[in-house]
C-alpha cells in the first residue's frame, strides 16, 4: 500500500500510478500512495513522440511514475503526465517507493506486535520518525547502524522506539558505497620516496579517523597508487576522499612533487 501523510498530491509532484483502464484517448490510473485516488493521463501526455498505439506505452496493471499536472479535489480528479517524467525522476521516485515499502513492512510488524492498525502505527511512530529524519526509512537505517538513542528526539513512547530500533537492527542491512581511483605521484630528488611514503601514510591515518569507513592505499607500481574508500553513504565517502587528497597533495607539493588523481 505505502501511505502518504497528505490526502492529495500536489501539482508537479512525481507519484506512483497503476493503470486500471487504457483507452484510445488516454489511460485511467490509481495512485496507491494516496488511497487509490483516481487519475487520468490524456493521450497527449503519454509520450513526447507520436503515439500510434497507446498500449505500446502503457497497459492495464502496469505501475509507472507520473507527474501530477492538476488536482481537482471537488471533482475527485487528478490529471497526470507520463511524458514529463525524466529518466532521473523515474529512478529517484522508484527508489523512494522501494524504500517506503520496506519501511511499511517494518511498521506492519510493529502494528501486529502492539495490536494496532497500520494507520495507527504510522501515526504513533512512522510519521514522528519522518518528522525527525525527513524519511521513515532513513531513520530506520540510522537505528540499524546505531541504537535506539538515534530516536531521542522522535516524539513517541520509549517502548515503540525500542521496538522499531530492535527490528531495524534485525532486518535492515546498511548499504555501503565504494570510491576508488588512481593516484600518480612523482617527487624528484633523493628524498622523493620518503616524501611519498609520508604523504600516503598521512592519507591512511586520516582514513582511520572515520570509524564507519575503511581506506586502502597500495602501489600499482611507481608512480601509480590505488586509493579505495568504502563508506556507509556517498557524502561521507566524498568528504573523506576530499580530506585525504588535500593532505596527500599538501605533503607531495611541499616536497616539490606533482600529484594527480583519476577517478575510476
Amino acid at each position: 500500500m505505502v501511505l502518504k501523510r497528505a490526502e492529495w498530491p500536489q501539482a508537479d509532484e512525481f507519484v506512483i500510478a497503476v493503470a486500471t483502464k487504457v483507452a484510445n484517448y488516454g489511460a485511467y490510473v490509481t495512485l496507491p500512495e494516496y488511497g487509490e485516488k483516481e487519475g487520468f493521463i490524456h493521450i497527449s501526455e503519454i509520450s513526447s513522440t507520436w503515439v500510434r498505439n497507446i498500449r505500446n506505452h502503457i497497459h492495464e496493471n502496469q505501475r509507472v511514475v507520473v507527474k501530477v499536472l492538476k488536482v481537482d479535489t471537488e471533482k475527485m480528479h487528478i490529471d497526470c503526465s507520463l511524458r514529463r517524467v525524466s529518466n532521473e525522476a523515474r529512478r529517484t521516485k522508484n527508489n523512494e517507493w522501494k524504500r517506503a515499502q520496506k519501511a511499511e513492512k517494518l511498521l506492519e510488524l510493529i502494528a501486529k506486535e502492539n495490536g494496532i492498525s497500520l494507520e495507527e502505527a504510522y501515526e504513533k511512530i512512522g510519521w514522528p520518525i519522518e518528522d525527525e529524519f525527513g524519511e521513515i526509512y532513513k531513520g530506520l537505517e540510522r537505528a540499524a547502524d546505531g541504537d535506539v538513542d538515534v530516536f531521542e528526539n522522535v516524539v513517541a513512547t520509549k517502548k515503540l522506539k525500542k521496538q522499531v530500533a530492535d527490528l531495524a537492527k534485525q532486518r535492515i542491512e546498511i548499504p555501503f558505497v565504494e570510491i576508488d581511483g588512481e593516484l600518480t605521484i612523482t617527487v624528484p630528488g633523493p628524498n622523493g620516496i620518503e616524501v611519498i611514503k609520508k604523504a600516503l601514510t598521512e592519507g591512511l591515518d586520516e582514513g582511520k579517523k572515520r570509524e564507519k569507513s575503511t581506506t586502502e592505499i597500495y602501489t600499482l607500481g611507481s608512480p601509480r597508487y590505488k586509493l579505495r574508500i568504502v563508506s556507509p553513504d556517498y557524502k561521507e565517502a566524498e568528504d573523506l576522499l576530499s580530506d585525504i587528497l588535500k593532505l596527500v597533495t599538501k605533503t607531495v607539493e611541499s616536497g616539490s612533487g606533482t600529484i594527480s588523481f583519476l577517478r575510476k
